[in-house]
């Protein structure tokens, strides 16, 4: 039994998982009735999503309470990698949305309830994060989790011995070594996922909202190889394409199926360990960037506040789409300490256009018409971000202390 385990684990992990995914769309195709064939890509998700919370407090923690100087750089350095890629994505919306305006029949109407506006979401988020940590963890609210990790790490660096900093550490490697195991059955998961979502969408989606759907993969397909390796090329003044295409085939693919950033954070510390990160710098700069990397809900937000502008016959102003810029890039980053994610803070951004509830909430329920492929993509983008931009700030960083490293260490080989 150990050699067949030893040999699963030392095969390709990516080549296993193409299998699983050609497998899980020629079973979604020819037996769509067997949902059975989906329930391993549910427990390989809900696996990954209870592990996650346990795995951030952990890690951070113990990064907190051993961390010696030198990586505060690196964190200012991937804020603002972040922040930048958000409000940029925005442009690229916006500019998209001009060039090939997309209007959508607004007919349907949705129950769930949006936002009043930036302040009520900043209120909501400040009262998440002073939550009680059990409930934070439970719940899996990681702008909480990474507060009072935090402020544990603090604490603990403050009045613990190194017999206590070792213990953490222990347990902070145990978690990873859980994380390493589940991974290791992500091919049946994304088998399942695929499953799933063939099973139960088809093709059926594109006829009615093809020009919206094509609009928006268009701009998360831009942002996801364009301006992100353009961002990351000027941070490093080299060819940034080996590292890109690396996150988005490590971590976008898997992204993409699970269609949660919660679930994909184990995925992105594993592919920040193999590519030679500080263990004390992802296990900060990951969870963070789940949290305020959202170049694809800055997207969403901001198509879909267009379309409807464009449906209604609203002229949008050049002065106006900056304003709608900042107000998706803070929005898209408040979007994860809401119930439903991005799709909930439309009614906010076209509020700025004058566009009533009642009007925007019909945009907010086409958008979860094509969430399976929207959200997709746009989990898949803001995942692979957070590994993109945490390996260009610590390779940015090490040049600038000029330490000899190689691009993409050994793993690139």
């Amino acid at each position: 039994m150990n050699k067949y385990i030893k040999k699963w684990t030392d095969s390709s992990l990516i080549l296993k998982i193409v299998i699983g995914l050609i497998i899980g769309a020629i079973l979604g195709l020819i037996v769509p009735e067997w949902k059975i064939i989906g329930f391993p890509g549910e427990i390989f998700v809900s696996a990954l999503k209870a592990v996650a919370p346990i795995l951030v407090f952990v890690l951070v923690a113990s990064a907190i309470s051993k961390a010696g100087s030198g990586i505060g750089g690196r964190f200012k350095t991937v804020i603002v990698l972040y922040l930048f890629s958000t409000f940029l994505s925005a442009m690229v919306a916006i500019v998209a949305s001009t060039i090939f305006p997309v209007t959508i029949h607004l007919s349907q109407a949705s129950t769930a309830t949006a936002p009043g506006g930036i302040g009520h979401v900043m209120y909501d988020m400040i009262l998440m994060v002073f939550s009680n940590p059990i409930e934070l963890l439970a719940e899996g609210k990681y702008l909480g989790i990474l507060f009072w990790s935090i402020v544990f790490g603090i604490a603990l660096k403050m009045v613990a011995s190194d017999t206590t900093k070792d213990v953490i550490t222990d347990l902070a490697n145990a978690v990873t070594a859980i994380v390493r195991g589940i991974i290791q059955f992500a091919p049946i998961g994304i088998m399942g996922l695929v499953f799933t979502s063939v099973s139960e969408s088809g093709i059926g989606i594109f006829t009615q909202y093809g020009q919206l759907i094509l609009l928006l993969v268009g701009c998360i397909a831009f942002v996801a190889f364009v301006t992100d390796p353009l961002i990351s090329a000027v941070a490093l003044r080299r060819n940034p394409y080996p590292l890109v295409l690396t996150c988005l085939r490590e971590s976008g693919i898997t992204a993409f199926f699970s269609r949660s950033s919660a679930a994909n954070i184990p995925v992105n510390m594993q592919l920040c360990e193999r590519l030679g990160l500080d263990r004390d710098f992802f296990s900060i700069s990951i969870p963070l960037g789940a949290t305020i990397n959202m170049e694809g809900a800055a997207i969403t937000i901001t198509v879909m506040t267009l379309a409807v502008c464009h449906t209604m016959g609203i002229v949008v102003p050049l002065p106006v789409t900056i304003i709608l810029c900042i107000i998706s890039t803070v929005g898209a980053c408040g979007a994860s300490g809401v119930a439903g994610g991005s799709l909930l803070l439309i009614p906010m951004a076209c509020s700025l256009f004058g566009i009533g509830a009642d009007v925007s909430m019909q945009a907010v329920a086409v958008g979860f018409i094509i969430g399976v492929i929207q959200d997709s993509c746009e989990t898949a983008l803001n995942s692979a971000g957070d590994a993109l931009f945490s390996a260009t700030a610590e390779y940015h960083d090490r040049m600038k202390r000029g330490e000899d490293m190689n691009f993409l260490g050994e793993f690139a080989k």
